[in-house]
C-alpha cells in the first residue's frame, strides 16, 4: 500500500474517532467514565445536602429500590449541610468501588473538586434536584422545573391579593434550585408597583434556620401579607414563628400567606387545615426513577440527555386532595 493511502487511512480513521467523541458529549455520555470491568453487584452511591428533610428521603428511596430491583447496592450518605463533609463522602465511596454516583450537592460551586475526582476515578454523576455551577464532570442533570415552580407560587399570590403585597423571600443562596423558584417568583412581579418585596434571607432551607430568620424579620417588617419559602422546610419553619408570634401580636394582623415548594406529606396537612397558602409539588418518586433509569441507560450504553426536567404543580386549598395528604405525589 503507498504512503498516500496510508495517510488517508489514519486521517479517516482521527475523523471517526473524533466523530465518536463528539457524538458522546452531545448524548451526555462520556464514555470514559464507563466502568467495564465490573463483576458481581454494582456499587451506587448517594448523597444529598441533607437527609433532614423528608424530600431527600423520599427521592433516595424511590432510587432505592430501582438499584436494589437490579441486583445492586446503594450506599447513602448524609454532609448535614456540609460541603466539605459531602466531598470527602464521595472520596470514601470512590474507594469503596462506586460506579455511580447520585449528587445533591450542598454548595453547588464547591463540590467541583469531588466531581474531577469521580471522573479520576470513572465514576459517573447525575445530579438530582438542583444543579452544579460547572457539569462537565457530570453524566446528566435531572430535576424539576425550578424557575415554573416559582412562578406558579407568584401566580396563585397575585389571584389572592390582586390589589398588591409586601413580601418576605425565603431562600440560600447556594442552592441553585432555590435560586432558580427565587427567580420564577421575582419574574411574575417584576416591574409591578403593587407587589413589593420589603424583606429576604438568604440563608435559609431547614425550618431552624428559617423559624430564627422569620423571628428576627417580624421584628423588623410590618404588614407583611405573604411569605415565598424556596422549600416547604423553610416554609414550615417560617409559619410555626408567625403563629407564635400572632399569639404574642394580636395587633399584628392573622392574614399572613405563607407558601412554600416541594409538596411534603406536612406542608399539604397545613394546607388543608388553611393553615398555609400553597406549594409548588414536586415529584421526588418520578424524579428518583428517572434518575435510576438514566444511570441503567448509561452503564448500558445507550442514548442519555444531558438535562432532564420533572413536573411541578400547584397546590392550595382549593385543589388539595384530602384522600392523599400522608404521601408524596
Amino acid at each position: 500500500m503507498s504512503k498516500g493511502a496510508d495517510d488517508k487511512k489514519q486521517i479517516l480513521s482521527t475523523i471517526l474517532v473524533t466523530l465518536a467523541l463528539l457524538t458522546s458529549i452531545l448524548a451526555g455520555t462520556v464514555l470514559v467514565y464507563r466502568k467495564t470491568d465490573q463483576k458481581g453487584p454494582r456499587i451506587f452511591g448517594a448523597t444529598y445536602m441533607t437527609m433532614n428533610n423528608p424530600y431527600f428521603t423520599s427521592l433516595n428511596e424511590s432510587i432505592r429500590e430501582a438499584v436494589e430491583a437490579r441486583g445492586d447496592i446503594l450506599m447513602t450518605r448524609d454532609p448535614a449541610q456540609n460541603q466539605d463533609r459531602q466531598n470527602e463522602q464521595i472520596r470514601e465511596m470512590i474507594r469503596e468501588g462506586m460506579t455511580v454516583l447520585f449528587l445533591n450537592p450542598v454548595d453547588w460551586d464547591r463540590v467541583q473538586p469531588a466531581l474531577s475526582e469521580c471522573k479520576e476515578a470513572k465514576v459517573a454523576v447525575f445530579v438530582v434536584d438542583t444543579s452544579v455551577r460547572d457539569s462537565s464532570n457530570v453524566v446528566s442533570v435531572i430535576q424539576s422545573d425550578q424557575y415554573l415552580a416559582g412562578r406558579l407560587i407568584a401566580r396563585d399570590m397575585k389571584e389572592m391579593f390582586p390589589d398588591g403585597a409586601r413580601i418576605i423571600t425565603m431562600y440560600h443562596y447556594n442552592i441553585h434550585s432555590a435560586v432558580q423558584r427565587l427567580k420564577g417568583f421575582q419574574s411574575e412581579i417584576e416591574g409591578d408597583d403593587r407587589y413589593e418585596v420589603v424583606g429576604s434571607t438568604s440563608k435559609t432551607s431547614e425550618i431552624e434556620t428559617a423559624n430564627e430568620e422569620m423571628n428576627r424579620m417580624l421584628r423588623v417588617y410590618h404588614n407583611i401579607d405573604v411569605v415565598f419559602g424556596a422549600n416547604d422546610q423553610t416554609a414550615i419553619g417560617a409559619l410555626a414563628s408567625i403563629q407564635s408570634y400572632l399569639e404574642e401580636h394580636p395587633k399584628y394582623g392573622s392574614d399572613i400567606h405563607v407558601y412554600g415548594v416541594d409538596g411534603s406529606p406536612d406542608a399539604k396537612l397545613l394546607i388543608s387545615r388553611g393553615e398555609m397558602a400553597g406549594t409548588a409539588a414536586q415529584y421526588p418518586e418520578e424524579m428518583g426513577r428517572k434518575a435510576a433509569q438514566a444511570a441503567y441507560d448509561y452503564l448500558d450504553g445507550k442514548y442519555v440527555r444531558k438535562n432532564y426536567t420533572i413536573r411541578v404543580s400547584l397546590l392550595n386549598k382549593q385543589n388539595i386532595d384530602p384522600g392523599n395528604l400522608n404521601s408524596w405525589q
